[in-house]
């Protein structure tokens, strides 16, 4: 299989798969090795980038995700009926920050840093798919632990967790 063909298939694949696809379940699929898919997809995103296509390639977490380019933002919400969800809290952004920055992480961590009851922030975070629970903690009363999810990375546009602003760096300008 040449170049092109596997970018026709990698692009029919992300189109297909609406979410973000692992780079692993690519290979798996086109029968290529993992360092060849990633630079034909790295190509791939830096072709879509530099041409005036309404379109782009996201990474996401080891995987790639066929999205809409930001700019056509205002195009594409006319298409659809805007949903009203309410915005997050500062008590669901507070604690959100806190699950993002030490995930794993019980209830119980979270409330003694925030120093107030977490739980309807929780509740919120989970309900819209920010956070999910990552198994149990190995300790009295197993408490869950929580995490953040795929649709967390891609409402605030990172590409991993990796993309956090350091600590020390949020809310101070350059």
């Amino acid at each position: 299989m040449d170049i092109k063909e596997i970018e026709s298939v990698v692009e029919s694949l992300l189109f297909a798969s609406g979410d973000a696809l692992s780079l692993d379940k690519m290979c798996e699929i086109i029968e290529v090795d993992r360092k060849t898919l990633k630079n034909i997809i790295s190509s791939m995103i830096v072709k879509y980038n530099n041409s005036s296509r309404g379109i782009m390639i996201r990474e996401i977490d080891d995987g790639y995700q066929l999205c809409t380019k930001p700019d056509y933002h205002e195009y594409i919400a006319k298409l659809f009926v805007p949903r009203q969800k309410q915005g997050l809290s500062q008590a669901a952004f507070e604690t959100l920050a806190i699950i993002a920055y030490n995930q794993p992480v019980t209830r119980a961590k979270i409330e003694s840093l925030r120093g107030v009851n977490s739980e309807s922030s929780i509740t919120r975070l989970l309900e819209r798919n920010l956070i999910k629970e990552a198994g149990r903690l190995d300790a009295p009363g197993k408490p869950i632990l929580y995490e953040t999810t795929e649709e967390f990375l891609r409402c605030f546009g990172f590409s991993s967790l990796k993309d956090l602003p350091l600590l020390g760096m949020v809310g101070q300008e350059k």
